[in-house]
């Protein structure tokens, strides 16, 4: 704001304020006392000593206007809305909402008026426009992040993924999650690529962090299934080991069996797995205790 003042202090910029649906409190009344508001606010912004004090027309033209109510007098709010968009459109025109202005430039000197200004901006060291590119870039970033995030919550293919997996063990499920993933990625690359690296990167880090989130479920319930089918090929080794068993070597023989069936879980449930952060202690945890259980029970019969 300061910079802005000490800048571009010789232009002034309209203000419109559009009161809708006035009431039977007499305009001047309203717009004495929105008047007053906006004083206010101006006299608590922070300026530079050389504006302290500086009234708040030096730097904007303020308008007030009201538009009658739409529900009982539809016709006359239609009428003004139409002479309000006038000024807009007519805005540099006299009596448009920028039509006092002297400096107006036509949309074909746009360009060489933009150049101007920048090289003034560039100029001013006040202004660091380094910490302005990693504002401008944290800002887009976390947006796009956000929007990318939000278009996986709702896309087709995981969704679709996420309902088969509860049902039974997905066929190539690392290699469908994996593309999930990068898909999300990418299309957060192709919208941030233009913004400070660094600070892309960071926010690329963090949105693969809450994207692995949202995906996790479905990892959960791939455990579900190779925990499921450990537990079986534990349970079908010990039938065949219970009916031929002895009481010598009986329990040796199960307890390989048990390892077994724990290094097929651990390996299965890596060869799933997209992410170190993705956590299947507590999966193997309960198989443990499952299997533990069932041969337990085992041990009774035949010991």
């Amino acid at each position: 704001m300061q910079a802005m003042l000490r800048l571009f202090r010789l232009r002034k910029t309209t203000l419109l304020f559009v009161l809708r649906d006035q009431t039977k409190t007499p305009f001047e009344r309203l717009e004495l006392s929105l008047s007053g508001d906006i004083e206010k606010i101006w006299a608590e912004i922070p300026k530079p000593d050389a504006y302290k004090g500086t009234p708040l027309g030096d730097f904007f033209k303020v308008e007030i206007t009201a538009l009658p109510s739409y529900e009982f007098e539809e016709d006359k709010f239609k009428v003004k809305v139409d002479r309000l968009r006038q000024r807009f459109f007519h805005s540099i025109s006299p009596g448009g909402l920028a039509g006092d202005r002297r400096d107006a430039q036509p949309a074909s000197g746009f360009a060489f008026r933009a150049e101007q200004i920048w090289k003034t901006i560039k100029e001013n060291k006040d202004l660091d426009l380094p910490a302005m590119e990693v504002m401008v870039a944290t800002f887009r970033c976390d947006q796009i992040a956000k929007e990318t995030l939000s278009r996986l919550s709702s896309d087709k293919t995981w969704l679709a993924l996420r309902q088969d997996v509860q049902a039974r063990k997905a066929p190539k499920f690392k290699k469908s999650i994996k593309s999930i993933l990068e898909k999300t990625l990418s299309q957060y690359d192709m919208e941030a690529i233009h913004f400070k690296e660094s600070v892309r990167d960071d926010k690329r880090k963090e949105l693969e962090t809450e994207a692995l989130q949202v995906l996790y479920p479905a990892y959960a319930a791939m455990l579900r299934h190779l925990r499921s089918r450990a537990l079986k090929f534990f349970k079908t080794r010990l039938i065949k080991k219970v009916k031929r068993a002895s009481r010598v070597g009986f329990e040796a023989s199960i307890d390989s069996t048990v390892q077994y069936a724990m290094d097929k879980f651990e390996k299965e449930s890596r060869d799933v797995s997209i992410s170190k952060v993705w956590d299947a202690s507590a999966a193997k945890e309960n198989l443990f205790s499952e299997i533990e259980t069932t041969k337990y029970k085992a041990k009774n019969q035949i010991l």
